[in-house]
């Protein structure tokens, strides 16, 4: 009984350890240093289009439907991939904004990012380079 306690806690540590852990990225060319998540979570449901420093935000989704996607949208805005659906079909039908644009992944978001200062994506931390800086890590 004891090694099969064992056997499961090693297990667990070892999946988690090995778990993705994503992070919120902007172009280091951004004069952007840190963003608190409910900053984040505006500029990604729509309901801001700036940072606080007055600069053009625009926000840069993965794939609708990847791990990554719902992952950020649980822990940052507190919403399940229903209630995104729902949010963008209000907001669109108000005309109040639209989704922001895709791209295919991690590698696909950090080269757009680091591309365009007024981009902000979320990707995995194990796809950071230099181009590109942390403003939040999402937890």
């Amino acid at each position: 009984m004891r090694l099969l306690c064992c056997l499961l806690c090693a297990c667990a540590w070892q999946a988690q350890a090995g778990a993705r852990e994503l992070v919120v990225v902007v172009s280091a060319k951004s004069p952007v240093m840190a963003l608190q998540a409910r900053q984040v979570a505006d500029i990604f449901l729509a309901e801001a289009a700036r940072y606080p420093g007055g600069g053009e935000a625009v926000a840069l989704d993965q794939k609708l439907g990847s791990a990554a996607r719902n992952e950020f949208y649980s822990k940052v805005a507190g919403r399940a991939p229903e209630q995104m659906k729902a949010h963008w079909t209000k907001m669109m039908f108000t005309g109040r904004g639209q989704p922001p644009r895709e791209a295919a992944g991690s590698a696909a978001v950090r080269r757009m990012v680091a591309a365009d200062p007024a981009l902000i994506g979320y990707i995995d931390r194990a796809a950071l380079n230099a181009s590109v800086r942390v403003v939040l890590v999402v937890k």
